[in-house]
């Protein structure tokens, strides 16, 4: 009779505990925006292509939604946003372009509109692979479009799995052109001061106000 009871109770207690092991792609995204909602600010390393153009610079966050980049390729352009002013400065054509936004409540480095827009899916599986191009190891996470209204048709996220930050992130438009976004030596949690996110555009500079939309 023990016998019995065990033959039919076994596999079932083997089949409860693999699927409690899983981890799906939703869920690890969740984990993900987890770890990014415990970062108060982050600064990294960005390298951005598109195509044959690359763009180097320095990347400076602070939630919920300040963000700073200092290019040192192109030198001296920079994009910085203090919550309520989008500032991008061209040096080549000496042209400050400002766009006042409405503040917003959320944060999440983007992460909720990743969410919200894509559906989530593991491109080989949830084990670790290797970054193309690189030894280091990533989790590959595809996020597909929900809607047509998306500005990126496919969006994969390479994902450090110790740290759980994002490493690459590679968008196909619809024209199925690529750009990618690459993440090195990343800090969390610096004391990053929010004054660091306001930016005079140079003397010289041409300005030209509500180059996206105008505000009502």
């Amino acid at each position: 009779m023990k016998f019995r009871f065990l033959t039919l109770i076994l596999p079932v207690f083997i089949v409860m505990q693999a699927n409690a092991q899983i981890v799906t792609a939703d869920r690890y995204m969740e984990m993900v925006a987890e770890r990014y909602n415990s970062v108060r600010d982050f600064e990294a390393n960005v390298v951005i292509r598109s195509g044959s153009a690359e763009m180097i610079g320095n990347l400076s966050y602070l939630s919920p939604s300040f963000l700073r980049i200092d290019f040192s390729r192109p030198a001296e352009q920079v994009i910085a946003f203090n919550g309520e002013l989008l500032t991008v400065y061209l040096p080549e054509y000496r042209a400050s372009l400002n766009q006042q936004v409405t503040r917003r409540s959320g944060g999440g480095l983007g992460l909720v509109l990743f969410r919200r827009g894509y559906v989530a899916s593991f491109v080989t599986g949830p084990d670790p692979v290797p970054l193309d191009g690189t030894q280091e190891m990533v989790v590959r996470v595809r996020l597909a479009r929900r809607s047509a209204g998306e500005g990126f048709r496919e969006i994969i996220l390479n994902i450090n799995p110790n740290s759980r930050l994002i490493r690459r992130i590679e968008g196909r438009t619809i024209a199925d052109g690529l750009v990618q976004f690459d993440f090195s030596n990343i800090r969390t949690n610096q004391g990053i001061p929010a004054l660091r996110f306001v930016y005079d555009s140079p003397p010289t500079a041409n300005v030209y106000n509500n180059f996206l939309f105008r505000e009502e």
